[in-house]
C-alpha cells in the first residue's frame, strides 16, 4: 500500500461498456491494463450516460439526473485524490459536446492537469457555429490532446496547436492467429463484419456485389453484424431484387469468439465507410491481425492503417464502381491479394497490437507528468 501511494495518481475518466463500441473497448483495454496500474494509482470513472447504442444521442430526463450524478462523483474523485493528470475521452461535436465541455471545465476549475483523448472527430464541423467556436477556444486551452492519427489533426488544428498534440493508434489483444495459409477457395470470399448501419457502406457494398455478379468473377460476400438502421427484411429485400441471393450471405450479429470462423472463412475485408465518426476503426486491426487484404475508404485516421498497395485499397466514399473494380482486382489476382493480407498481418505485429498501444500511451503519460 506505502509502494501505490507513492505513485503518480491517475483518474480516467472514461467510455466503458455498455454500449460496445470502439471507443469503450479501449477503454476497457485501459482499465484491464496491468501496465497502467503499474506504473500508475489508477482510479476510473465511466462517462458513458447510453445504456446501449440505440440510447447514444437521445435525450432524457434519467440521462440528465445520470450526467448531475457523474459530475458529482468527478468532483468528490477529485477533491479526494488529487489526481497527478486525469484522462479523458470527450465527444467532439452535439449535445455529448457540450456535456463533456462541463466535464472538462469542472476539471480546470479544480486544477487539474486535463489530457483528451479523441476516438471521434467532428470540431472542423461544427468550427463556424459561433457558440461551439467560442467553447471550442475555451474548451482546448490549457490541455493535452491525444489524436488516432496524424490525419485527424486538421480536424482540430483551429483551436490546438501541434505541441499540444500527441499520436497514439489503437490496438487491439492478441487473438492467437494462426499463422497458417488459408486455403484456396473458391468462389473468393468477401467480409463484411460491423453493425448494419448505411454509413458503414452497407447498401454500397450490395451494390458493388451486384456489379461484381455482371463480371461473372466467383466471388460471394458475407455480411456480419447487429440490425440497427439497416433492417433484416430491407436488406434481404434488396438481395432478392438485384438476384444475390446465390451471393450474399447476411448472418446477423455475432459477438466474441464466435467471429472467429468468419475471420478464418474469408479472402479479403471489404468497409467502405463514411460513418459520421469515424476515426480508426478496430474492426480493421481485426481483419489485418487475421491477414486479410482491406479495402476501405480515407475517412478519418483509415490511410494511416491501410498502405496502399502494400495492405490493401482505398476507394472512394460512396463509389460503388471503384468498390466493384478493386473487388474484381482481388478476384483475380488472388496470390497479390494473399500478400496484401500477410503484409497486413506483419503491419498489425510491429504497430496495432495492445501491447504497442499501452507502451505508447505510457510514453505520453510520463512526458506530461515530467
Amino acid at each position: 500500500m506505502k509502494m501505490k501511494d507513492k505513485l503518480p495518481t491517475i483518474l480516467f475518466i472514461m467510455h466503458m461498456p455498455p454500449p460496445v463500441h470502439g471507443a469503450a473497448m479501449v477503454g476497457q483495454y485501459i482499465h484491464d491494463s496491468r501496465l497502467f496500474q503499474e506504473r500508475f494509482d489508477c482510479h476510473y470513472i465511466n462517462l458513458a450516460t447510453a445504456k446501449n447504442l440505440e440510447d447514444i444521442g437521445k435525450k432524457s430526463l434519467g440521462k440528465l439526473w445520470h450526467f448531475i450524478c457523474l459530475l458529482a462523483r468527478i468532483f468528490k474523485a477529485v477533491r479526494a485524490l488529487r489526481p497527478a493528470l486525469v484522462y479523458v475521452t470527450p465527444n467532439a461535436k452535439g449535445g455529448a459536446f457540450y456535456k463533456d465541455f462541463i466535464v472538462v471545465e469542472l476539471l480546470k476549475c479544480m486544477g487539474c492537469q486535463v489530457v483528451i483523448h479523441y476516438h471521434n472527430k467532428g470540431v472542423a464541423e461544427r468550427k463556424d457555429h459561433v457558440l461551439d467556436r467560442q467553447l471550442y477556444r475555451r474548451f482546448f486551452r490549457g490541455i493535452r490532446v491525444i489524436l488516432l492519427a496524424k490525419e485527424l489533426y486538421g480536424d482540430i488544428s483551429d483551436f490546438v496547436t501541434p505541441a499540444q498534440v500527441s499520436v497514439c493508434a489503437n490496438g487491439i489483444p492478441s487473438a492467437g492467429v494462426s499463422s497458417a495459409e488459408r486455403t484456396p477457395c473458391t468462389p473468393f470470399r468477401f467480409l463484411f463484419l460491423s453493425n448494419m448501419i448505411k454509413s458503414k457502406g452497407v447498401y454500397i457494398l450490395l451494390e458493388a456485389c451486384k456489379l461484381l455478379k455482371k463480371t461473372t468473377v466467383p466471388f460471394s460476400c458475407t455480411f456480419v453484424g447487429g440490425w440497427k438502421d439497416v433492417s433484416e427484411t430491407d436488406f434481404k429485400h434488396e438481395v432478392e431484387v438485384n438476384g444475390l441471393e446465390d451471393y450474399v450471405r447476411v448472418t446477423g450479429p455475432v459477438y466474441g469468439k464466435d467471429k472467429e470462423k468468419y475471420w478464418q472463412g474469408a479472402d479479403a475485408f471489404v468497409f467502405p465507410t463514411y460513418y459520421p465518426n469515424e476515426c480508426f476503426p478496430l474492426v480493421l486491426l481485426e481483419a489485418m491481425q487475421h491477414g486479410l487484404p482491406c479495402i476501405s475508404t480515407g475517412v478519418g485516421g483509415i490511410a494511416s492503417i491501410i498502405d496502399v498497395p502494400g495492405t490493401g485499397f482505398i476507394v472512394p466514399v460512396g463509389s460503388a464502381d471503384e468498390l466493384a473494380g478493386r473487388m474484381q482486382w482481388m478476384v483475380e489476382h488472388r496470390d497479390e491479394a494473399a500478400a496484401m493480407g500477410r503484409r497486413g498481418a506483419e503491419k498489425y505485429k510491429k504497430q496495432y497490437t495492445l501491447e504497442i498501444f499501452e507502451a505508447s500511451l505510457l510514453k505520453i503519460f510520463e512526458e506530461i507528468l515530467k
